[in-house]
């Protein structure tokens, strides 16, 4: 079977990103992906392209079989994930067009199946840090030598969908502190944790939410023009990030099972 090391999982308005790719269909213990799995090469790198969505975006934030696609990629030999998403921005100085480099997660979702450890035997996984530390740092040094408006931390919140907020979730979420708001950060980074897959989340700031003060609410074809705008400096960004990867893992991703399960 063709294999690639590296994963990159595309959002809204991200349907294509790499050339000369094989195609491959995979189905998983979970069921089938949302899109067959594009494999190509960045550099010397090999590459795995899924769109999250599907390739025409018929898959709602809540429908998605995320079990799913992180069991094909690591099928497929991945053990590094970039996750870019668009995403809403809960801060003034957060602004529509910058890119943040998560560094918490806090979930609002319900009902997703966010595990592959459903017994027998009991599996507690942390996540008190869900990004990875080595990829973060490459994502943040990259997007800054590319001259791109970066911020190096932010805490998205990720909810169900696919609805927008409300106004008084809205100010609910940046009152408590949060950065970004996002409906597919969950479980997608967790479930990549549980297979010991290293993931970075860049998210692309397409919006405010409205419940920042005098803002109107939020329509998706605004948020796909502002993603569109910004696709190329995305590419840019995800095609420098790729050959800078180490080969090797020194990150605590790679170990994250260790002393997790609870063997009877």
């Amino acid at each position: 079977m063709t294999t690639a090391e590296i994963g990159i999982f595309g959002g809204s308005g991200f349907y294509s990103f790499l050339a000369d790719v094989e195609e491959i269909e995979i189905d998983t213990p979970y069921g089938r992906p949302s899109a067959p799995v594009l494999v190509g090469r960045i550099g010397s790198r090999e590459v795995a392209f899924l769109p999250r969505h599907g390739t025409s975006h018929h898959l709602p934030p809540h429908m998605i079989n995320f079990r799913a696609n992180l069991w094909a990629l690591k099928e497929l030999g991945v053990v590094r994930i970039i996750g870019p998403c668009a995403a809403g921005s809960l801060k003034k100085e957060v602004k529509p067009g910058d890119f943040v480099v998560s560094d918490q997660l806090v979930d609002r979702t319900t009902g997703r199946s966010d595990t592959f450890y459903d017994g027998p035997v009991t599996t507690h996984v942390s996540f008190a840090d869900p990004y990875c530390p080595e990829l973060r740092r490459l994502a943040i040094d990259t997007a800054g030598d590319r001259g791109i408006n970066v911020h190096e931390r932010g805490t998205v919140v990720a909810i169900q969908g696919p609805r927008f907020s409300t106004r008084a979730e809205s100010r609910w979420f940046q009152d408590a502190g949060w950065e970004v708001i996002n409906m597919t950060q969950y479980p997608e980074a967790y479930l990549a944790r549980e297979l010991e897959i290293c993931y970075v989340n860049v998210a692309l700031i397409t919006d405010y939410d409205v419940g920042l003060e005098g803002q109107a609410a939020v329509r998706h074809e605004e948020v796909l023009a502002v993603f569109e705008a910004n696709n190329d400096k995305l590419r840019d960004l995800l095609f420098s990030i790729v050959p800078k990867i180490p080969t090797e893992r020194s990150c605590p991703c790679s170990t994250a099972l260790q002393g997790a399960r609870l063997e009877p």
